[in-house]
């Protein structure tokens, strides 16, 4: 222990300044000055940085306020062919280059039980030629333990986000449900999440009708997923969704109720991975339609570490019947192959190829076969 009479006030100098890594350069001159002037020893200015520097620690774990700032970009450069099943080009061939997503978001921390969160999500809209900006999310969360925490707004759904997290290539391409447009990656609402264990939860009673659209219907959805860890890498989980869509509004037909039921296993090492997924749905999309329909599909994607480089091989096949009712024979195959390069932690490159079948589609004009093969990169911090 110190006896020096000074180390009551050096330790307060050093808390004074030591608030920010930016005065890290003066303490250390502080304690420099003081062992040259011969009023503390060499072991004294290291015991008195000690100190200091748990008392900041301690200071920070008491009241955690921060603010962080991130943002992901989804980037390529690739030639894509697509044709319809008549033989015809569909006027999205071609090559160029395109930022399919661009996310912005913030998050402030007030202590350790309340934050909340804003996110952006910027693409460009085919329909209107523009780049559309929307509120992906934005939510007050209550920590209230591990086990129990509470959102309030447009937050991340239960199942979709989940997957992209294991699947890992989502700048390739969007998780199985998401690319044919049977879930939404996030909804206005209260969520309900938790982990306990190798035992995590998630369930969100939701407007319906995604970020994008964040009006009132006469009643809510509800979502839910849970999952299990048995083992370090492993995880099974199981999910499902049960609503209107947000299209249950006074003076519109509302008949039917959606509802989709998921199941997932991933297995993940250092050196590889490998998962599968299924998922089936009934009436997603015509809820307020005379019609009704199902479908049904499965996606079954690894990577595996080309030694002990930042090198990756990657892939995903994905087979699917999305209208067994109104379209029986309609079915489609896709698959992409890939290597990845990891040149810095956020900078993910890799050369891709995709391919997509689509047997007997519910229109001569729709697209019936595609192929991409280009440059896909994802910058994240």
């Amino acid at each position: 222990m110190v006896k020096s009479p000074l180390r009551w006030l050096a330790i307060a100098s050093l808390l004074a300044a030591g608030v920010s890594p930016l005065f890290a350069q003066d303490n250390n001159a502080l304690l420099d000055l003081l062992v040259r002037k011969g009023l503390l020893t060499t072991g004294e200015a290291e015991e008195v940085s000690k100190e200091a520097a748990a008392e900041i620690k301690r200071a920070a774990a008491a009241n955690p306020v921060e603010t962080r700032i991130s943002a992901k970009l989804f980037i390529d450069l690739s030639n894509l062919d697509a044709e319809n099943s008549a033989g015809g080009k569909l006027s999205s061939r071609g090559t160029g280059l395109d930022v399919k997503r661009f996310y912005l978001g913030v998050t402030h921390v007030f202590d350790n039980t309340w934050s909340m969160n804003i996110n952006t999500d910027s693409a460009y809209s085919s329909s209107t030629g523009a780049t559309s900006t929307f509120i992906k999310t934005a939510y007050v969360q209550a920590k209230f333990s591990p086990e129990f925490i509470v959102q309030l707004g447009s937050a991340n759904e239960p199942w979709i986000p989940f997957d992209e997290d294991l699947y890992t290539y989502r700048y390739v391409e969007n998780t199985l449900i998401d690319r044919l447009k049977f879930g939404n990656s996030a909804d206005w609402g209260v969520h309900v999440l938790g982990r306990s264990g190798m035992v995590s939860y998630n369930v969100a009673v939701v407007n319906g009708g995604g970020y994008k659209n964040p009006t009132r219907s006469k009643g809510m959805d509800l979502e839910g997923r849970v999952s299990v860890e048995p083992v370090t890498g492993l995880t099974f989980a199981v999910g499902s969704y049960y609503g209107k869509l947000g299209k249950d509004v006074e003076g519109a037909p509302s008949t039917r109720t959606a509802s989709r039921y998921d199941a997932l296993v991933n297995y993940a090492t250092k050196q590889f991975e490998l998962g599968a997924e299924y998922f089936s749905e009934s009436d997603w999309g015509f809820t307020n339609s005379a019609s009704s329909d199902k479908g049904e599909g499965w996606s079954v994607f690894g990577r595996v570490k080309l030694g002990d480089g930042p090198y990756w091989l990657f892939g995903r096949w994905d087979t699917d019947k999305p209208s067994q009712k109104l379209h029986p024979n309609m079915k489609e195959n896709y698959f992409n192959i890939g290597f990845e390069y990891v040149a810095i932690k956020g900078v993910n490159i890799a050369l891709v190829y995709k391919y997509d079948h689509i047997d007997n589609p519910a229109s001569a004009s729709a697209l019936a076969k595609s192929s991409e093969i280009g440059m896909f990169a994802q910058i994240a911090f």
